[in-house]
């Protein structure tokens, strides 16, 4: 895999009053609109966001129906002054997440009161190596809510505030959704996921009373006939009305649910034990749990129930079943899928499914939400690992920890793969690349566990889960993994696999936009393979390096980056990073406006690729040469350079880069004075990167779709992609472009005559220039602010911004503009005083 840049187009959009063109591509649409400094959303009319993840309500739930009326008083929206956020705590066993499932299907069930669906999320607050973070369960919702991954922000603060402004909408348009948030350990995991308008309504769940708001609400143990009834609704359920074991002995069931502690997990696991032998009479399994009791007296009684109650589930067990139940906790996720865990044990995929059957028929594991994969309650699971660790070495459990971790490793290494294109070594279980991205996506959890948890696991995994990361945009993971990778290298004093983890590390900051540690880390791995006397590495290092040294303006150090990286690599032999480094190089001289230079080495860039018949990077050089031939004032060389990669990328089925090469024809059309014929091209990019969820290439499409609209006189139309672009390039943390967009934007509005719209984005634009130190910019902005304002008749508000244009003109020394710009302001005051 080379270091080539992705074929990207530029991201400096000009004023559309102007007569010059421009090159605008980036951006994603998740339909957010900027103004000024609040953030609304426009849903689309019709979305199908991923709400269907409530678990299954139990049939044989009883003994609750008090708690369910008032939950379901306090989520009533027609019952003002309701909380619109009710926190349920309990001991863990005790139902609190049954009861809230209950609450949550029956209010689906009520007519308008939860249009928009529900959202749940299992936040595994109280297991150590599965717990999620609110980064991370804030990515999953927001995907969840139709958000598109590449849309996801990367911060934490930014992730929060864009879900809440995404249920905020929902709400607004009569589409409140029901968040269910199950399982949380602290404040600070539950916080960022709380709505905050006041609409949406919230349940929680935590074995700790959290100090979140809203109303709290104290789950306590079913009383002694409450877990009489659900101990016999269990068994009707599991064996059908005729059996009547706990009517006829009401003193064993008595003693059943006494000895279970009223908790529902314990009474339900007794009831799958009565269930398995149905002639078995309730005082022979009473009299186990009591004996099973007195062995534990260092328990609360609570837990000295569930307890006992394991114990005996477990002892019914035969040999392979209890086998794979000690082993089970191994796998390092939330889940494990039926083909992990044949990984465990020397059994077929069948019968391991078989035994999987009758572990779920014992209440020992459950049914993940999808066939094929299997979970374990905490308790169940810490229950299992300590039995397991008892029992280590006659279950081999060294090997089998192995045998999970080489199936993860070897499958990862083959979807890797696929996912470039390339044929696997080797038997896999995976038929293509679109079976790899499936089984990925379902694995991610398990991978990025094991990557957390076990060294050797890591050093694999940041390397061979890095494309698919980038691909479906977790940056999240890949920065975590990476950064252990680094970590367990410096501990085994490996330099050099340390300097490529650091290296890896750069990568995943740059895409997460987090340049300035991109150029440290990258420069940090380029003086460890220096120290190292490894040229090629510290080459492959300078080559990433100057890629993010771009970003941050410093062109001239990154154009030396890359000359120095591919004049060494040139001279090992390895061309095809050479080839990657002189495509780079060719990038930067175009930002740096030396086409010439520019255009001669991207033409060698495309020779050296061509000459090693690598299609995919010999079409990325060839759009970023067309880029170069645009910038230069060869319009129609470029339309053909760039037409060319297209083909070729639909030929290959490579979606994302094709939409790219569409981006960049609709701007090279513009600049050829063709914007009618630029739209299509630009719609087709737009709604592909859409699909694919690239935020930069969609914002790309979008802004240059604007410009393209209003050169085409369709002003009107071009208000949505600029507003689009907008709200992208501002979630994307990237200032100089949202300015850009925003100043599109309000110069748009008061062409079409919305003059009043134009206000705050035209108030914005003013300030991000401040921001951004373009002082010319700001005065010129300040100005059309005030100008929209006297539009308005809004005299007395136009004269602070024209005041402040006139000094920021003054201090720049532009004595013609501010003294234009004082006549302007000394007219407005002489019209306010009349």
């Amino acid at each position: 895999m080379t270091d080539g840049p992705d074929p990207e187009p530029d991201l400096e959009p000009e004023d559309p009053g102007s007569e010059s063109t421009n090159e605008i591509h980036g951006g994603v649409f998740f339909n957010m609109v900027v103004q000024g400094r609040t953030i609304t959303l426009q849903l689309p009319p019709r979305i199908t966001p991923a709400l269907s993840g409530l678990p299954v309500a139990s049939r044989a739930f009883t003994g609750r129906e008090g708690q369910v009326r008032e939950l379901l008083a306090a989520l009533d929206p027609r019952e003002a002054g309701q909380p619109a956020l009710v926190a349920v705590a309990g001991l863990a066993g005790v139902g609190k997440t049954e009861l809230v499932v209950q609450v949550a299907a029956r209010a689906l069930r009520e007519p308008d009161w939860f249009p928009g669906g529900v959202l749940f999320v299992d936040l595994l607050g109280y297991s150590e190596s599965r717990r999620v973070s609110p980064e991370r369960a804030l990515d999953g919702m927001l995907r969840a809510l139709g958000i598109p991954e590449e849309h996801v922000p990367a911060d934490l603060q930014s992730r929060s505030r864009t879900y809440r402004s995404v249920l905020d909408a929902f709400a607004q348009q009569g589409r409140r959704i029901l968040v269910v948030i199950d399982n949380a350990s602290t404040e600070e995991q539950a916080e960022p996921l709380l709505p905050s308008d006041g609409t949406t309504a919230t349940l929680l769940t935590s074995r700790h009373t959290l100090a979140v708001g809203g109303s709290l609400h104290d789950l306590g143990v079913l009383q002694q006939q409450e877990s009489v009834d659900l101990l016999g609704t269990s068994l009707k359920l599991a064996r059908g009305a005729s059996d009547q074991r706990v009517r006829d002995e009401p003193g064993a069931a008595a003693a059943i649910a006494g000895l279970c502690g009223g908790l529902p997990l314990a009474l339900c696991i007794a009831a799958a034990l009565l269930a398995d032998t149905p002639t078995r009479p309730l005082a022979s399994l009473a009299g186990a749990l009591e004996a099973a009791h007195t062995r534990l007296r260092h328990l609360r009684r609570e837990d000295r129930a569930v307890q006992a109650a394991f114990d005996l589930s477990y002892e019914r067990l035969g040999g392979e079943q209890a086998r794979l139940f000690r082993l089970l906790p191994l796998d390092p996720g939330p889940d494990v899928s039926t083909w992990a865990a044949t990984q465990l044990i020397d059994l077929d995929t069948y019968g391991t499914e078989v035994l999987l059957l009758d572990l779920a028929r014992a209440h020992l594991i459950e049914p993940g939400r999808e066939y094929g994969r299997w979970r374990m309650h905490d308790l169940v699971r810490l229950y299992a690992d300590e039995r397991g660790r008892g029992r280590a070495e006659e279950d081999d459990r060294r090997t089998a920890y192995a045998n999970l971790m080489e199936y993860y490793l070897r499958t990862a290494h083959a979807a890797d793969r696929l996912l470039a294109h390339q044929p696997v070594r080797g038997p896999s279980p995976l038929r293509d690349r679109g079976h790899a991205v499936q089984w990925l996506e379902a694995e991610r959890p398990n991978l990025v566990a094991a990557a957390l948890t076990d060294p050797e696991a890591v050093v694999v995994l940041a390397f061979v889960l890095a494309k698919f990361f980038e691909m479906r945009g977790y940056l999240d993971d890949w920065l975590a993994v990476s950064e252990r990778a680094a970590t367990a290298y410096r501990s085994r004093g490996d330099r050099d696999g340390e300097a490529a983890a650091i290296s890896n590390l750069g990568f995943a900051q740059r895409h997460a936009r987090r340049f300035d540690d991109a150029i440290a880390s990258h420069t940090r791995a380029r003086a460890i393979f220096r120290e190292l006397g490894d040229r090629g590495g510290e080459a492959s290092a300078s080559n990433r390096l100057g890629t993010s040294l771009v970003e941050v303006g410093r062109v001239d150090e990154a154009i030396t980056a890359h000359a120095m990286a591919a004049a060494v690599l040139g001279a090992l032999g390895d061309r095809g990073n050479e080839a990657a480094a002189i495509g780079n190089l060719g990038s930067a001289l175009r930002v740096a406006g030396r086409l010439e230079e520019a255009v001669m080495t991207l033409e060698r860039a495309v020779e050296a690729f061509r000459a090693l018949g690598d299609l995919t990077e010999t079409s990325s050089a060839l759009m970023n040469l067309g880029s170069a031939l645009q910038q230069a004032g060869r319009p129609e060389e470029a339309i053909d350079r760039i037409s060319a990669a297209a083909a070729v990328f639909r030929k290959l089925g490579d979606h994302r880069r094709e939409a790219l090469a569409m981006v960049n024809l609709g701007g090279t059309l513009q600049v050829a004075g063709r914007p009618q014929d630029s739209i299509a091209p630009l719609r087709q990019a737009a709604g592909a990167l859409h699909d694919i969820g690239d935020r930069h290439g969609e914002a790309a499409a979008l802004t240059n779709l604007g410009l393209s609209l209003h050169q085409a006189d369709r002003s009107e139309e071009s208000i949505s992609p600029f507003t689009q672009a907008a709200a992208l390039f501002r979630d994307l943390g990237d200032p100089a472009n949202e300015s850009r967009a925003v100043a599109n934007l309000g110069f748009v509005l008061c062409r079409a005559d919305r003059v009043d719209e134009a206000i705050a984005p035209l108030a914005r634009t003013a300030d991000l220039f401040r921001q951004l130190g373009e002082r010319h910019d700001e005065a010129m902005a300040l100005a059309n602010l005030a100008v929209a304002l006297h539009a308005l008749g809004r005299v007395a508000d136009a004269l602070g911004p024209l005041s402040r244009s006139a000094a920021v003109f003054g201090e720049l020394g532009a004595a013609d503009e501010e003294a234009q710009v004082r006549a302007t302001l000394a007219a407005l005051r002489q019209e306010g005083d009349a």
